[in-house]
């Protein structure tokens, strides 16, 4: 089982120095891969009562741009979203950044999608709320004929393109995993994705989760073996003397990866991040 570290978006600022120290630390006390939250814009809540999302306070380095700042700086990492909003974006322009991305980190991008949950950002992108998961399928089937050919037509219900392509190309299929945990998730994931991204425990509802997710896998003639998990492991949330036995846990169940957050741990610095990703990487084996 891999495992990686979940960039602290919420509390390590907007020093690019302070970003680079905290990635080559990372990178230098052996983790596999960088995980990275995405939104676009936070709510205000003074109008809205009760709001308990995101708010404008809320720092959030733009993905794509994170990425080819970190893949100027490491040498191994991968570079994951966890997830990217992707119904809210434009297609192409996903594919192109995501392409771009792949190629200037010799192939280091892994895709991690979602539908999200903020209509506030929806509305002010200029895009509909309702019917995003629908979008979000035939989206992955235009990013992956756009990532594998030089020039497509595409006539589908949300898109439409006319003999037009990339270039540059990223000379291999991005991997595009799924997070979420509705059914309608689980079984999309297995019949059209790479790989899921709990943030669960692993226990019994995990098991039937990942059951489902292997059954519309062998439904849609796939091997449920080459789907991918990836758990996350909140230190926050869990108590200290139970982080072995939780990646343990999502081990025996097949997880392939697992991220570890710091965030809301009363961290002070982004260097106590840091400081704790690298003591915490030998105690999960």
């Amino acid at each position: 089982m891999k495992i990686g570290a979940v960039f602290p978006q919420l509390e390590i600022g907007a020093d690019p120095k302070v970003v680079r120290d905290w990635t080559t630390t990372v990178e230098q006390a052996g983790y596999n891969h960088v995980l990275a939250y995405d939104h676009v814009l936070g709510a205000d809540p003074t109008n809205r009562p009760g709001w308990t999302g995101y708010t404008d306070k809320s720092l959030f380095h733009e993905v794509f741009v994170l990425f080819g700042y970190m893949a100027a700086i490491t040498t191994k990492l991968e570079l994951v979203t966890g997830v990217l909003i992707l119904p809210q974006r434009q297609t192409a322009l996903v594919a192109k950044q995501a392409a771009e991305v792949d190629v200037l980190s010799n192939g280091r991008l892994r895709l991690g999608v979602g539908i999200g949950w903020n209509q506030v950002e929806y509305q002010a992108l200029g895009v509909p709320f309702k019917q995003r998961g629908a979008v979000l399928e035939e989206q992955v089937d235009v990013l992956r004929k756009l990532w594998s050919e030089p020039v497509i037509s595409y006539d589908g219900k949300y898109h439409e393109i006319v003999e037009a392509g990339l270039n540059p190309l990223p000379g291999r299929q991005i991997p595009i995993w799924f997070g979420g945990s509705a059914d309608a998730v689980l079984r999309r994931t297995g019949r059209i994705g790479d790989g899921w991204m709990p943030q669960s425990p692993p226990d019994d509802r995990a098991k039937q989760q990942i059951a489902m997710i292997r059954e519309a896998a062998e439904a849609a003639g796939r091997d449920p073996q080459s789907v991918g998990i990836e758990a996350r492991l909140t230190l926050g949330a869990v108590p200290e003397q139970d982080w072995p036995a939780f990646a343990d846990g999502w081990r025996d169940l097949g997880a392939t990866h697992l991220c570890v957050n710091t965030m809301n741990m009363g961290l002070a610095t982004p260097q106590d991040h840091a400081k704790v990703l690298a003591e915490v990487l030998p105690k999960l084996g």
